[in-house]
């Protein structure tokens, strides 16, 4: 019967998809950054400006370092803002193919495919040395 054919003559057409691809940047690291140029910024008011000899430097910079840090976390959420709507104007769109698993009906695995269990020593890829032992260098 041609239904038992383990072989079909037609393919599956691969499912085909357009996707955005974009660089959006990553808020943790602008807040982290703008907290510490917060802090920086305390330290400065409560160190390095001429103060008011009533209050320890240090009171005041933990005082100035809240409301210091406060400010910089929003202001670099601020930044984070700003370039991922500049990445969203600059998005490229693409299309993707969903690519079939190798399965027991996918045929015989083509002759330079990396066979599992075999090592890659005995065929080392163009341009690269083989380690024979005799040069100093790192051992595993």
């Amino acid at each position: 019967m041609a239904s038992d054919d383990p072989t079909p003559e037609r393919r599956e057409i691969p499912e085909r998809r357009e996707i955005t691809v974009r660089r959006a940047p990553k808020y943790v690291p602008f807040l982290i950054l703008g907290g510490l140029v917060g802090i920086a910024v305390a330290a400065v008011i409560a160190y390095a400006l001429p103060g008011n000899a009533t209050y320890d430097p240090g009171t005041v910079f933990g005082f100035f370092m809240v409301l210091c840090g406060a400010g910089g976390v929003i202001l670099g959420a601020i930044a984070a803002l700003i370039l991922d709507r500049l990445s969203v104007r600059r998005a490229r769109q693409g299309v993707v193919e969903a690519v079939p698993e190798a399965g027991p009906e996918a045929g015989p695995p083509l002759p330079d495919a990396e066979q599992p269990g075999r090592g890659t020593d005995e065929h080392p890829a163009p341009g690269h040395r083989q380690d024979n032992g005799n040069e100093p260098g790192l051992r595993s």
